[in-house]
């Protein structure tokens, strides 16, 4: 996979305020306030260079006020961290292709993988499979 490498400045241009802050700066943003993607079938990517991270398929309905999903399409797409911010040990998730902030994994999802991605909905395009766009 190709790397996105860019400075600080080229990735303000890019992404507005909120994006910047998630993707960035390891932010979050408020809970319920970034989960009005379509139904349809389709793939979420990368705000930050479009590379490709979780399937529609995979997306349920946490109850947590964000995105969230039991598997991201493919394990090399998606990279894992220690975070120990805020008094907790919790393990951060991101774009390996962009090192953008996506969120964290929990060990308390459905089966079949028994995880929880829970994923800031700002950090994610959603891209509609083409069979859905006709």
């Amino acid at each position: 996979m190709e790397k996105v490498i860019k400075s600080d400045a080229e990735w303000r241009n890019q992404l507005d305020d909120l994006e910047f802050k998630v993707l960035r700066k390891h932010g979050t943003e408020r809970a319920f306030s970034n989960d009005d993607f379509p139904k349809d079938p389709g793939t979420y990517t990368c705000k930050g260079c479009g590379a490709p991270l979780f399937d529609q398929a995979h997306k349920f309905d946490s109850g947590t006020g964000w995105p969230s999903f039991y598997q991201p399409m493919d394990d090399e797409m998606v990279g894992e961290s220690e975070d120990n911010g805020f008094f907790m040990r919790r393990t951060e998730v991101h774009c390996n292709r962009c090192d953008g902030h996506l969120g964290h994994v929990f060990p308390d999802g459905p089966a079949p993988t028994g995880l929880r991605y829970c994923i800031n909905g700002v950090s994610l395009d959603f891209q509609p499979d083409e069979a859905s766009d006709t």
